[in-house]
């Protein structure tokens, strides 16, 4: 073989690597970047709530809602509910039954992509999930019911949170559970539940590239979208709430996400806080009691009421709430194997609820 052929297929062998990355992360894109949609199989009046039907207006087109009004509607406090990945607001209702219980007016929607919304023509990721956390809380504040307002998510749902925080100086508390702490380390999650046990010298340098290519689409940076840079930036009161059993988000996201905060704050730690929920995985953490009695503290103290947080707490923790039977045609079926993973892998077999 000749010295030119030689360094051809020289050539040809190192650019293999980055072609086969390259078309992994257009897969990615497309497995990972469109939720299945499921509208709402429930309404607040399965849990016995009066609500109102309504919509947030967002970048994304109008956002199908509900506001459950507390107190019999009097002014006071509320939060806005953002729900995870391949979700719907009924997901969310465990949830406004405790805090509802604890005086707070509560709104909820289906995120773009998700729930009674169509499909999505592009990826969705973070940056949606924060538009839309971001027209909902503006939604929620302005409500005659609502003097002041937090935001409460979950995963996907939590960075849509912070971010709509960090947007709006208004958003006076913030609770987040199951946070991914950046785009890309959420990336490198998604490998391992899918079974790629990639070395770290791979492993990184794909999750960047899949990462850049998977927000190329909606014009995404990813500091812009990242749960740590917009906690850094927050300077209202943030819980941070994550099950030591999680093994879709592991329990190191939550921590890092602490420490970035406090930092962030220069080493003042008096507003951040960490609740870990113990044998709590990813999802259904509101089965607990510990983490209902700790929102519902949080909030009361955070956002003045309606109820001082012993009393709050007492309400949140007295319910016994259960999670809703599960919707059909699901995709994953162990929660705490996480969607994203059947999602990369293509899974179709599996069934079992969306997001939380």
């Amino acid at each position: 073989m000749s010295k030119l052929h030689r360094a051809g297929a020289a050539a040809a062998l190192a650019a293999l690597p980055v072609a086969l990355a390259y078309r992994f992360s257009q897969v990615y894109r497309v497995r990972a970047g469109f939720p299945q949609r499921r509208p709402p199989a429930f309404t607040p009046a399965d849990f016995g709530l009066l609500f109102e039907e309504t919509v947030v207006r967002s970048p994304g087109g109008d956002l199908p809602a509900w506001f459950i009004p507390a107190r019999g509607g009097a002014p006071g406090p509320g939060v806005v509910l953002v729900h995870g990945w391949d979700s719907a607001r009924d997901r969310m209702l465990a949830n406004v039954e405790f805090l509802h219980a604890a005086g707070l007016h509560c709104l909820t929607f289906d995120v773009r992509g998700n729930g009674a919304n169509p499909a999505e023509s592009l990826p969705v990721s973070a940056g949606e999930f924060g538009a839309d956390a971001l027209a909902g809380f503006a939604t929620l504040l302005a409500r005659p019911e609502v003097t002041v307002g937090g935001i409460v998510g979950h995963s996907m749902g939590a960075i849509g949170a912070l971010l709509a925080a960090a947007a709006d100086p208004r958003v006076a508390a913030v609770v987040a559970s199951s946070t991914p702490s950046d785009p890309r380390r959420l990336v490198r999650e998604t490998f391992k539940l899918a079974g790629l046990r990639l070395p770290a010298p791979i492993a990184t340098p794909l999750s960047w590239l899949t990462t850049a290519e998977f927000l190329r689409q909606r014009g995404h940076r990813v500091r812009d979208i990242s749960a740590a840079e917009a906690i850094a930036a927050y300077r209202g009161p943030i819980l941070l709430v994550h099950g030591e059993l999680d093994q879709v988000i592991p329990v190191a996201h939550a921590e890092r996400l602490r420490r970035v905060a406090v930092a962030a704050r220069g080493g003042d730690a008096t507003n951040v806080e960490l609740v870990l929920i113990p044998d709590g995985g990813h999802t259904w953490l509101y089965e607990s009691e510990l983490y209902r009695r700790e929102i519902a503290a949080f909030l009361a103290r955070s956002l003045d009421g309606p109820l001082d947080p012993a009393a709050a707490a007492d309400a949140a923790g007295a319910l016994v709430v259960s999670r809703l039977p599960e919707p059909e045609g699901s995709l994953v079926g162990n929660r705490t194997q996480g969607a994203v993973a059947a999602i990369l892998v293509g899974a179709s077999s599996v069934s079992g609820p969306g997001d939380e």
